[in-house]
């Protein structure tokens, strides 16, 4: 079986991006909400949640757009998964919305998804919301 690319999209009002950027894309911001521990040398990163350390390698990044991880798991496998979160502003409302993109096998896409929600609950009470 293979994983399927799936995205999320996370309305997070009116928060200015330079202020999310740093909670997306360094160790101390992504460790503050998304594991429980984040350490990072140069471009390789390692995740840990209760003690479980998980090794990831940022791939490719835009200043404030985009940032994208590659699992080192997943690449050992000659996977081509990846996870990233993007930022996108309404230009009408000039509302923040979060984009996250990742991959997972089709019967774990669920559970994956509820994850993401309870990670960015986490974001969004560290953001005041």
């Amino acid at each position: 079986m293979k994983k399927e690319k799936y995205s999320i999209e996370y309305i997070l009002g009116r928060i200015s991006a330079p202020v999310l950027w740093p909670y997306l894309s360094t160790a101390n911001g992504l460790s503050e909400w998304f594991a429980d521990k984040v350490e990072s040398k140069g471009k390789d990163f390692v995740f840990i949640w209760s003690k479980v350390p998980q090794e990831a390698q940022l791939m490719t990044q835009r200043q404030g757009v985009f940032v994208r991880f590659h699992w080192k798991e997943d690449v050992e496998e000659n996977c081509k998964a990846f996870f990233e979160f993007r930022i996108d502003q309404t230009e009408l409302t000039d509302d923040i919305t979060l984009i996250i993109s990742d991959f997972a096998y089709p019967d774990e896409r669920e559970e994956s998804i509820s994850l993401w929600n309870q990670q960015i609950s986490s974001l969004k009470r560290l953001l005041g919301f």
